[in-house]
């Protein structure tokens, strides 16, 4: 395959799955490989709430997965549900859970990484770890599996910083396998993508009160 220049994103062919639907909201599940909101470039615009807008015009993003993340996403339908869950998770009352596959063996069975994270002006989009300027970044992680050379963990990311729980990981010294941005060669080696998926997503519903869950299984 000719590799793209580096204005283009890579467009998932995947499609979007439905989840969940009521007159509020949708669940979906975003593939890998797609954005969540249009790039800056013009050939950028594929995205998931482009796609989800042509049936549904009235859906908005209230929270965001990176490029390489797949797994599951709330879309508001409406500007009163949009304010209730962007408060939601202002709040801090959203709960999230995600899978990955980090290199070599975690040693504890669980664990938590709270490491400040700021911008690197110099390298951007890259993140890095700043106890003078970062914003505090808190992610709780537990094994689910070890293998010789890999552990999948189940992640639960308290605060949202970009690129969290790729640098979380990278600084507990077991970078996401397939991860471009953060990882060392021989975990870019040992998978074409990265292994990273939002599973699960569970907030209060704005309109009926209850607390609804979401549950999106990884593919890998």
């Amino acid at each position: 395959m000719d590799e793209l220049p580096p204005y283009l994103v890579p467009h998932s062919q995947e499609p979007i799955t439905i989840l969940y639907r009521d007159d509020d909201l949708l669940l979906v599940r975003k593939p890998h490989l797609l954005l969540s909101v249009p790039g800056r470039h013009p050939l950028n615009r594929d995205c998931l709430i482009s796609r989800l807008q042509q049936d549904d015009p009235g859906a908005s993003i209230v929270h965001r997965l990176d490029l390489d993340t797949s797994g599951i996403m709330v879309i508001p339908l409406n500007k009163p549900t949009h304010a209730h869950i962007s408060r939601q998770f202002q709040e801090r009352r959203v709960h999230k859970t995600y899978e990955a596959v980090v290199y070599g063996k975690v040693a504890a069975e669980r664990g938590e990484i709270n490491l400040p994270i700021a911008s690197d002006w110099a390298r951007r989009p890259l993140q890095k770890i700043c106890h003078d300027t970062g914003k505090q970044a808190l992610t709780h992680y537990e094994v689910m599996h070890r293998e010789p050379d890999r552990t999948r963990l189940r992640l639960a990311p308290v605060t949202g910083r970009s690129h969290q729980l790729r640098i979380h990981l990278r600084e507990l010294g077991h970078p996401i396998l397939g991860c471009d941005m953060y990882a060392h060669e021989a975990a870019l080696q040992l998978s074409p993508r990265m292994l990273l998926h939002a599973t699960t997503l569970a907030f209060t519903h704005p309109i009926t009160g209850e607390w609804l869950e979401g549950n999106c299984p990884p593919d890998f």
